[in-house]
């Protein structure tokens, strides 16, 4: 798919960075601090590269997973501020986790393969094969992320979504079940939300779980007894999979839109605070958030990888 060299807008704000690639992008994590360059630099690696700043790991259609440097990034050419290509996967790349300190991250496909890369290398550490289907989902758990988690066999349809925090692991399926996993205590409970689930994320505290569905809503629900505590609507979500996140310490919400916008709401309120323009009326699938540098960043199937930054908005 050809991409054309358009300058993003965000609320009459022009995007700090615009990536382009030339296929859909499925999924999008910001690498927060990466340290893991001045430990083992990789030959492809400049001098100037060996600074902390914030990157993007992006998986998309073309069976690839690439680096970015958003800061090198050129709306005019495409591939500009890339760092480094990860390519194994034998189908598209659904979705990515980076561990915490950002030296290895995990990746999932249409090849119902799982990967472990070492991300100043671009190695693959291992390989985990048995899935029937393709995996949507991967995150990391346990201590300093030594334990990968893929999809667990208890929903009835697809697991389209997991989120791993501490001992519980929430999942989100199509059959319209969020699922909570207490590993301390061996324990499996279910609330049933009765939309296809696109994507699940618990709060840092643990006490809530958002949940984004197929009904073009998303529910912030307490994990304790699975009441709404607060609901976000306003863009549209009735066929694709898009991930909504928190940011800014957990106190707003943010989702892509089948045509193309990027929503913003207060978490608490529920109030929509403001509408980006970002993928050009084309499906913005994936958003990620890097709270402590007030830095987002969204993927879509117009191949492009919009980021610019809440600094200058008050919510």
């Amino acid at each position: 798919m050809e991409v054309h060299s358009v300058s993003a807008r965000v609320n009459n704000r022009t995007a700090k960075y615009l990536l382009q690639e030339r296929y859909t992008a499925y999924s999008t994590a910001l690498v927060k601090d990466n340290m893991y360059y001045t430990r083992r630099p990789s030959p492809a690696v400049l001098p100037e590269q060996l600074t902390h700043r914030l990157q993007l790991l992006t998986g998309s259609s073309d069976r690839s997973i690439r680096l970015y440097n958003p800061a090198k990034a050129s709306t005019s050419s495409i591939g500009s501020g890339l760092v480094q290509t990860y390519s194994a996967h034998g189908y598209e790349v659904l979705d990515i986790s980076v561990t915490e300190d950002n030296a290895r991250f995990a990746s999932v496909g249409g090849d119902k393969q799982v990967f472990l890369w070492d991300v100043a290398t671009a190695r693959t550490l291992r390989r985990w094969s048995g899935h029937f289907g393709r995996v949507n989902c991967v995150g990391f758990g346990g201590e300093e992320g030594s334990v990968v988690f893929s999809v667990l066999e208890d929903s009835k349809d697809s697991v389209s979504s997991l989120h791993v925090l501490g001992y519980e692991i929430v999942t989100g399926s199509v059959d319209g079940k969020l699922r909570l996993y207490d590993l301390r205590m061996g324990m499996m409970y279910a609330d049933t939300i009765g939309h296809p689930i696109t994507s699940v994320q618990q709060t840092d505290d643990g006490n809530a779980v958002l949940v984004s569905t197929l009904d073009s809503f998303i529910r912030l629900m307490d994990k304790s007894n699975g009441q709404i505590l607060q609901s976000y609507k306003g863009h549209i979500n009735t066929e694709y999979r898009i991930r909504s996140c928190l940011g800014l310490a957990d106190s707003i919400v943010i989702s892509g839109s089948e045509e193309g916008k990027i929503y913003v709401w207060d978490l608490l309120e529920g109030k929509l605070a403001e509408t980006l323009t970002a993928h050009d009326g084309k499906v913005a699938s994936a958003v990620s958030c890097c709270s402590p540098r007030k830095e987002w960043a969204s993927a879509g199937n117009d191949g492009k990888i919009p980021s610019s930054d809440f600094r200058d908005v008050d919510y």
